[in-house]
């Protein structure tokens, strides 16, 4: 919704560009406006916020988050932890932490970085796989602005700009939102670029995974080339199917 109204800004030519979380970003934009930049990537990790220490194998955890990717990520690994739904911006979830019961809170770690909060006890998460995008500064602006486009190309940060197109499209080609329990990273090395992507069920008990080397030049076809891995495997099918049943907005 907040997009939304970024981009009535742009249409109605009472902006020139708007700036955005690239995660926060449909894959598909309104007509008549395009991703003119993605800025250097910051920090794509997810990080865990603790109050009273981190889980301990056999005692009880409480961890709030709104995000359904990382709900299903933390049940795979913690399958009795409680979760708690936690809405608000960044510095509203963090002090519903510290005034209510829970033990935890899950967010990005870009996220706090940005706004230079000063914040105890945060925990990387090398194991959570990203939101397509994540960490990524997005752009966009009118289609047929050519003066704004030329300044914007100037900007833009061509190595991650490849890599989030290839994220990107994975959850495009698998016809997930922003809120599916979809993620994928891309990393390029010497030349490749190294996907890895992943689909879970709602309860973390279930999950693809896929990972695969292309040339840097065929990144706008990596993500499609593995979503359809997903989409012809008979588990990946199925977890498909159970999201969306699930979520009914979201149609293969």
């Amino acid at each position: 919704m907040f997009t939304k109204e970024l981009d009535i800004a742009l249409l109605s030519h009472q902006a020139n560009v708007a700036v955005h979380s690239l995660k926060d970003v449909p894959i598909m934009l309104a007509k008549g406006l395009k991703l003119a930049a993605v800025l250097e990537r910051a920090d794509y990790h997810d990080v865990l916020i603790t109050k009273n220490g981190l889980p301990v194998e056999g005692k009880p955890f409480t961890l709030a988050t709104s995000s359904i990717r990382r709900k299903a990520q933390w049940l795979e690994r913690y399958p009795h932890h409680r979760i708690e739904n936690v809405r608000g911006n960044v510095e509203t979830r963090i002090k519903k932490l510290l005034e209510s019961d829970w033990d935890g809170l899950l967010m990005a770690k870009a996220a706090i970085d940005r706004l230079e909060l000063k914040v105890e006890n945060v925990h990387p998460l090398d194991w959570m796989l990203p939101a397509p995008g994540q960490g990524a500064v997005a752009i966009v602006c009118r289609e047929d602005d050519d003066e704004v486009m030329a300044q914007l190309s100037k900007i833009n940060h061509p190595p991650t700009f490849m890599n989030v197109t290839a994220e990107r499209m994975f959850l495009h080609e698998l016809k997930g939102g922003c809120s599916a329990p979809i993620s994928s990273l891309v990393k390029m090395k010497n030349g490749s670029l190294h996907f890895e992507g992943a689909v879970h069920s709602l309860d973390g008990k279930r999950k693809i995974i896929v990972t695969k080397t292309f040339a840097e030049a065929d990144f706008e076809h990596a993500g499609r080339v593995c979503a359809e891995e997903v989409i012809a495997s008979t588990e990946g099918a199925s977890i498909l199917k159970e999201i969306f049943a699930a979520k009914p907005e979201m149609k293969l």
